[in-house]
C-alpha cells in the first residue's frame, strides 16, 4: 500500500498543472481535452470516449498540443504497464477502490465537466455548422436571387428587345402600306390625266379631222366657184370678141420684121434694144406677180385651216358673212387676177418670140413707147379702149 502511494501523488500532481495551464493559458476546448485524459487514466473510461468519437477533427490537434509540455515525462512510466494490465483485469477492478472519496468526486466532476465541456463543444460545432448551412443557405439563396435576376433582366430585355422589333416591323408595315397607297394615288391620278389626255386628243383630232373636211369641202367649193367664174370670163370675153368681130373693125397693116436675137424678133417700130428692155420688164413683173399669187392662195388656205364652221354666220346679225371669209374671198380674187396678169405676160413673151410684141391685137397698129414702158403686157391702143374694142 504504501508503494501505491506516491503514484496517486504523481497521478495528481500533473492533473493539477494541467488544470491551472487550461486556466491561465488554454481555452475551454483544451481543458475539456485534458480531463478527459485524466478521466482516461482512471478506471471510468466511456466518457473518455464520446468526446473523442463524437468531436470534430479539428479538435484533435488541439489535445496534442500540451503533450510536449508535460515535464513530469518519467513519472508516467507506470503507464507502460497498460499492457501487462490488459492480462491482469482483477488489477484494474482492484484500482477503484484505492481512490479515496475526494479524488472519486474529482474524477466524477472532471468526468462531468469534459461531458458538459464536450456536450457544449459539440454544440458550438453544431452551431457553427448550422451557421455555416445558414451561410451557404443565405449564399445559395443569393446566387439564385441574383441568377433569378438576372434571368429575369434577361428576359424583360429580351421582351423588350421584341416588342421593339414587334414595333419596328410595325412602324415599317406601316410606312410600306402609306407608300402603297400612296403609289395607289399616284398611279390613279396618273391613269385619270391619261385617260383625259387621251379624251382631249380625240377632241382635238375629230376636230381638226372636222376642220380639214370643211375646209376641203370649203377649197372644193371656192375651186368650182372660181372655175365658175373663169368659166364666166371666157363666156363673157368670147361674146365681146364676138362682138368685136361683128362691127368688123379695119384691116390690119403688115409688120415689117427685122433680125432675130436671142428668141426676139425685131420689126420697124421696135428695135432689139427696146425689145430687150421690154422683156426684162415682163420677167420682173411675173416674178413680182407669180410671187404675190402664190402668198395670197396661201394666206386663203390658212384662214380655212384655221376658220370654225361656227364661226361663219349669214344671217341678219352676220350681215355678208364673217370677216373671215371676205378676206379670203379677196384673197383669191387678187389671187385670179395676178394670175391673169401671169398669163397675159406670156403671151406678150410668146408675140416678142414672132416679132408682133407692141401692136395692137385688134387694130395692128404699134402702141405708143410710153404705153408700153408703163404696161408692158399692154395689147391695144388707149383709144380703142375708149371705144370699146377691149380692155387694155
Amino acid at each position: 500500500m504504501a508503494a501505491k502511494k506516491p503514484a496517486k501523488k504523481s497521478a495528481k500532481k500533473p492533473v493539477k498543472k494541467q488544470a491551472k495551464k487550461t486556466t491561465t493559458k488554454a481555452p475551454a476546448k483544451k481543458s475539456a481535452k485534458k480531463s478527459v485524459k485524466k478521466a482516461a487514466k482512471k478506471p471510468v473510461k466511456k466518457p473518455a470516449k464520446k468526446p473523442s468519437s463524437k468531436s470534430p477533427a479539428k479538435k484533435k490537434p488541439a489535445a496534442k498540443k500540451p503533450a510536449p509540455k508535460k515535464k513530469p515525462a518519467p513519472k508516467k512510466k507506470p503507464a507502460a504497464k497498460k499492457p501487462v494490465a490488459k492480462k491482469k483485469p482483477v488489477a484494474k477492478k482492484a484500482a477503484p477502490k484505492q481512490l479515496t472519496p475526494a479524488q472519486r468526486a474529482a474524477a466524477k466532476k472532471a468526468a462531468q465537466r469534459a461531458a458538459a465541456a464536450a456536450k457544449k463543444e459539440k454544440e458550438r460545432a453544431r452551431a457553427a455548422a448550422k451557421k455555416a448551412a445558414d451561410l451557404k443557405k443565405k449564399e445559395e439563396n443569393a446566387r439564385k436571387a441574383a441568377k433569378k435576376k438576372a434571368e429575369a433582366e434577361r428576359k424583360a430585355a429580351q421582351r423588350a428587345r421584341q416588342q421593339e422589333k414587334a414595333e419596328r416591323e410595325r412602324e415599317r408595315k406601316r410606312i410600306a402600306k402609306e407608300k402603297q397607297k400612296e403609289r395607289d394615288r399616284i398611279a390613279k391620278e396618273k391613269a385619270a390625266l391619261k385617260k383625259a389626255q387621251e379624251a382631249e386628243r380625240a377632241r382635238v383630232k375629230a376636230e381638226k379631222e372636222a376642220a380639214a373636211a370643211a375646209a376641203k369641202a370649203e377649197k372644193e367649193a371656192a375651186a368650182a366657184k372660181a372655175k365658175a367664174e373663169k368659166e364666166a370670163a371666157a363666156k363673157a370675153a368670147a361674146e365681146a370678141a364676138a362682138k368685136a368681130k361683128a362691127k368688123l373693125p379695119p384691116p390690119k397693116p403688115p409688120i415689117v420684121k427685122g433680125p432675130s436675137k436671142d428668141g426676139i424678133t425685131s420689126t420697124r417700130e421696135f428695135n432689139l434694144d427696146f425689145l430687150f428692155a421690154q422683156r426684162d420688164l415682163l420677167l420682173a413683173k411675173r416674178a413680182q406677180l407669180s410671187g404675190q399669187a402664190t402668198r395670197l392662195e396661201n394666206e386663203a388656205n390658212a384662214l380655212i385651216e384655221d376658220a370654225e364652221m361656227g364661226d361663219v354666220q349669214f344671217d341678219e346679225e352676220g350681215g355678208e358673212g364673217d370677216t373671215l371669209v371676205v378676206e379670203r374671198e379677196q384673197d383669191l380674187v387678187l389671187s385670179a387676177s395676178a394670175r391673169q396678169s401671169i398669163e397675159e405676160i406670156d403671151a406678150a413673151l410668146d408675140r416678142m418670140k414672132i416679132g408682133e410684141y407692141g401692136y395692137s391685137v385688134i387694130s395692128g397698129l404699134p402702141i405708143p413707147k410710153e404705153r408700153l414702158k408703163a404696161m408692158p403686157e399692154a395689147t391695144q391702143l388707149v383709144t380703142e379702149l375708149a371705144g370699146g374694142f377691149g380692155r387694155r
